[in-house]
Order: structure tokens, then sequence, then C-alpha cells
């Protein structure tokens, strides 16, 4: 199967996913669009009736003076009870149509949050935040109308085209085969107009989710942008992806846009035909000018109702694309694998003896190592720290350590238990991060603290951030803990997001603690107050520390320095100074103008 086709099962499956939940919703809106659509193709016959009856009572009353008008009457008024029939069905299907439109896409929208939950640090690594964000609006958005606007009509026009070749087959065979002369030509050029368009509409999507991937990296960096100065520069690389944005919605819209016309038009040179042919008919006395003139009356109806179907279609085809492109890209994140587990993983309850890191190798893309045979080992309740240059693999060994990543070769293992084998639910609940740039969530300080561990008490929070040398701070502010911290009201400066931070850290109990970094982003005096809030949370606890200011590391049981993705130096701070390496050129680099 070629991958095309794959692509357009893997929609109908991904649709048929979501609606299947509501058969009989849909069984409903099924049988009130057949019923809505005999209605409509009953409809031209009564018409042509209502014609043939009002021509012949035409010609009785202008030879007469007297004729029976009841039949025309009576013709009309089943005419309006057709119409007004159709009009509650209709009015069925909409309602019905709407709710399960928004019960199927707001399933959609949690399944793919919880899905995102679920996958791999590494692919949130390799892909904008905005791009992925793109998903949750403008697809889903897409999606959502085309199911509430588009839908209905496709099945609609569909049962009505079924509906009117089956009636027109009945009246006349004849009148039948005119009327669908030019329908292989339609059909040929629509499919043309439909491919090109779809081929564009995907490329809008694709670039739309670029272009929103770069809007957000910008804001987020905007105060970065205005002080270098790169404002221009900026502007000018959005221009560029909004010209490539600009030019598939164009080419889509233009296709798109053109479908429509096209159906008109044929179905415009149709009517014609099935006139002209009607006419010669009744020219060639094939049958009497009354029933010849309601045949045709009718057979223009029919002509006009099988192709306003694929007039309709066209005519919505832009959203249907914008739909089946929003569900091929929702999919793309559904088909990825969540994290790996092994089978038959367990539980661990803490750390007994040691971490140990074994021969790692690792690389993030293949034939580019980034640490090479690494052995590293923690003991229970040692603090090891982690030093060397940027991108000697300092953080790679923190994402190892809790499986943000696996090891290509080697192992890592808690108690002598590769951390594979460890459930990683249970394997995180005994890990702590804090993380060089700290996250604080919208909602009040206390959420943020207990964010890790919601079943805290008051007293474990305030002992929390009491350890953390932010309870003062708090205490300071108007609403206390109940500060509501969002993006446009951030009273914290970096050091005081990053106490709260450690406070979150703290209130987890953590076994085993990964600081990468913490005090990097900050002056002197708020580095002095959260190294001693490290010293609080580290002490009794096995760590791993990176720091590129040597002086929070002092205190270490053990150092290893990286470097190029291999441990070149190992020891205590003393015994590596007295080797005279590279730590010790490191360490009076920094301090010898301190």
């Amino acid at each position: 199967m070629s991958k095309k086709s794959n692509k357009k099962k893997s929609v109908a499956q991904f649709f048929w996913r979501y609606l299947s939940v509501y058969r009989w919703q849909l069984f409903v809106i099924t049988v009130a669009i057949i019923f809505s659509t005999y209605l409509q193709v009953k409809a031209p016959q009564y018409t042509g009736k209502a014609i043939e009856e009002l021509a012949k009572y035409a010609g009785t009353y202008f030879a007469m003076h007297d004729a029976d008008k009841g039949p025309f009457v009576s013709i009309i008024k089943l005419l309006v009870g057709l119409y007004l029939l159709n009009w509650i069905s209709m009015f069925v299907q909409n309602i019905l149509m709407s709710a399960v439109t928004g019960k199927s896409t707001n399933h959609m929208r949690i399944d793919l949050f919880k899905k995102l939950e679920k996958m791999t640090i590494e692919y949130f690594d390799n892909h904008q935040d905005g791009e992925i964000l793109s998903r949750f609006t403008s697809d889903l958005d897409n999606i959502s109308n085309t199911l509430n606007q588009a839908l209905i009509q496709v099945l609609t026009n569909i049962s009505m085209m079924i509906g009117v070749l089956i009636m027109m087959f009945r009246e006349n065979v004849q009148m039948t085969w005119a009327t669908l002369a030019i329908s292989p030509v339609a059909i040929l050029i629509a499919v043309y107009i439909i491919k090109q368009a779809e081929k564009n509409v995907e490329i809008q999507q694709e670039n739309i989710g670029k272009l929103n991937g770069y809007i957000n990296e910008k804001i987020s960096g905007q105060k970065v942008i205005i002080t270098n100065g790169l404002e221009e520069e900026t502007i000018e690389g959005f221009e560029e992806l909004n010209q490539e944005v600009k030019k598939a919605t164009f080419k889509g819209q233009v296709y798109s846009g053109l479908l429509f016309p096209t159906m008109q038009g044929i179905s415009i040179l149709n009517t014609a035909i099935v006139i002209f042919f009607g006419g010669v008919l009744v020219l060639n006395g094939d049958m009497d000018k009354a029933a010849g003139l309601g045949l045709i009356v009718m057979f223009i109806q029919y002509s006009q109702q099988f192709y306003m179907p694929l007039t309709q279609i066209s005519s919505q085809f832009s959203m249907l694309q914008l739909a089946f492109t929003g569900a091929r890209r929702l999919n793309e994140i559904f088909v990825v694998d969540d994290e790996f587990e092994r089978e038959n993983t367990s539980s661990i309850s803490g750390i007994q003896f040691d971490v140990t890191l074994k021969d790692v190798d690792f690389s993030y893309q293949p034939g580019k190592p980034i640490l090479k045979k690494i052995n590293i080992q923690a003991r229970k309740g040692q603090m090891v720290a982690l030093v060397g240059p940027t991108g000697s693999g300092k953080t790679t060994v923190m994402n190892l350590l809790n499986r943000f990543y696996n090891v290509d070769g080697g192992s890592i293992s808690i108690d002598g238990k590769d951390i594979r084998d460890i459930s990683l639910p249970s394997l995180r609940s005994h890990i702590g991060i804090v993380l060089q740039e700290s996250v604080l969530f919208s909602g009040t300080i206390r959420d943020n603290i207990v964010f890790g561990n919601e079943e805290a008490s008051e007293e474990d929070m305030i002992s929390a951030a009491k350890q953390a040398n932010i309870h003062e701070f708090i205490q300071s502010l108007e609403k206390g803990y109940d500060t509501e911290i969002n993006d446009e009201n951030s009273v914290f400066s970096v050091g005081q997001k990053q106490l709260i931070s450690i406070a979150r850290t703290i209130l987890t109990d953590p076994s085993l603690l990964i600081l990468d970094e913490a005090t990097s982003n900050v002056d002197t005096v708020t580095e002095s107050r959260i190294q001693k809030a490290m010293e609080n949370i580290i002490e009794g606890r096995t760590s791993f520390v990176i720091a590129h200011r040597l002086k929070t590391i002092l205190n270490a049981d053990y150092i290893v320095v990286l470097n190029q993705g291999e441990v070149i130096e190992e020891g205590t701070h003393e015994e590596l100074l007295e080797a005279h390496g590279f730590y010790a050129e490191l360490y009076e680099n920094q301090f010898v103008f301190e």
C-alpha cells in the first residue's frame, strides 16, 4: 500500500475512532438525511405534476371557461407539507450533529493532551512549542468547524446524488442519460483540482506550524531581541516564513476556489442540454406537450439537484481539506511511541546502596556520540559533582539518570537494578530535579510548592519553604502563600523562583537529587541563599550536582571531570588540585580574580 493511501486510511480511522462512539446519534442523523433526501427528490415530481395540471387547467379554462383547479391546489399543498417535513428533518440533523461534534472534538483535545503528557522529552526537544500548540488551535478548530458545518452537507449531498439517480431512471431513461452526459468530464476535472488543492493545503498547514513556532520563540526571547537591536532581522525572518504561508495559502485557495465556479458552469451547461434534449423529444412527438413540459421542468430540477451536491462539496472542499490535514497532523502525534517501558518492571523504595553508571554510551544523533564509556558511582548519601566545559556531557548524564533518554550502551543502575527495569512512576517518584531555569506554573505560591506532593500538610509546606530560605519573603507579600503567579504579574526574581523550585523539590522528599547549575543565573548574594538551601536539601540524600561555579561544589564527596563526553579526572577537591590537571586549571582561573 502506498504512503498516500496509508495517510488516507489513517485519517479515516482517526475520524471513525471518535465518531463511532456516537453510533446511535449518527444512525438517527443518517435516517434523517435519507428521509430529507427522499422528500427533496420527490419534490420535483410534484412540481412537474403541478406544471402539468396548471397547463391542463389553463388549456381547459381558455377553451371552455370552466376548469377544475382542485388537482393543482392539492399538489401545491402537498409540496408545502414536503418542504415543512424537510425543514424539521434538517433541524434534527443539525442539532444532533452539533452535539456529536462538540463531544468528539472535546475527546480529541483531551486525548491529545494526555498523549503529550506520555511522550518523551526527545519529542519536545525536536519540535518547537508553537508547532505543537498549533495542533490544539488551528488543527482542532479546522476539524471542529468541518464536522459542524461540512459533514452534514457531505452526507446529504451523497444521499441526494444517489436519490436523484434512482428517481431519474424511474421517470425517463433517455432524459437521465442526457442529464448524465457530461458528468464524467465534471468528475475528472474535480479530481484534478482536488489533488492540487490537497497538496497545497497540506503545505499551508505545515508552514503555519513553522510560523507559529517562530512567533512563539521570538516572543519568548523578546528581551534578548530588543537588547541586541535585532528587531529588523526578526521581522525579516517572520516575513520569509509568512511569505511561504502566503504562497501555499494562495495556491490552495485558488484551486479550492476554482472548483465551485467550474462545477457551477458545468451545471448550467448541463441544464441547457436537458432543455434541448427534452425539447427535441416534444417536437418529435414522443410525448404530448403538457406532459413533455412537466417532464422538462422535472429534469431541470433533477439536473440541478444532481450537480448541486458536486457544487456544494466543492465549495466546502477547502474546509474539508483543512480538516483532513488537521486530522493527519494530530494523528502524527498519536502514532508516536510513548516513553519506553520494559515488561515486568518493578518498583523501588529508595536508594539503599548506590547509583552506578557503567560503560555508558549515548548519542542524540547516530554517529555523533555525546558520552563514551562513562563510569560513575554515587554511594548512598554522597554528593557527586560533575564539572566540565560546555558540551562535555554533564546535562546529558542528568537526562539519562531520570530516563528522559535511554542509554545506547552500558547501564545505569540503582542498588544493582537497571533503571530500565524500574517503572517510570516509581523511578521518578524518588528523583528530585532543580533545573538551571526554574519553572513556575499559573496559580498561587502554595500551588507551586505542593505541585509534586498535593497531599502535603500546611506545616510540611512551610517547613519546605523555610529550608529553601524563601518563607520570609513569601510572608512579606500581601497574600502570602495565596499570592497569584502568572505571566502578567510576576513578583519574583530569578533567584526567588529558584528557591520556590527548591522548596517544591524538598517537599517531594526524593532519595536522589539532580541539581543542574541551579546557581548559574543569579547574583552572588542570591547564590549564597540558594547554596544554603541546596545544602539543606542535599543533606542525607544521594545527589548529582552540575556547577560552573566551582565554589558551590567544594564540599562534594566526589568530583567527576568530563570533557568531550569522557571522564578525564575524578576524585575529591583536594585530590584534583594536587593532580594539577584540568580541574586545577579551571579552579585557578575562576578563583584568581575573586
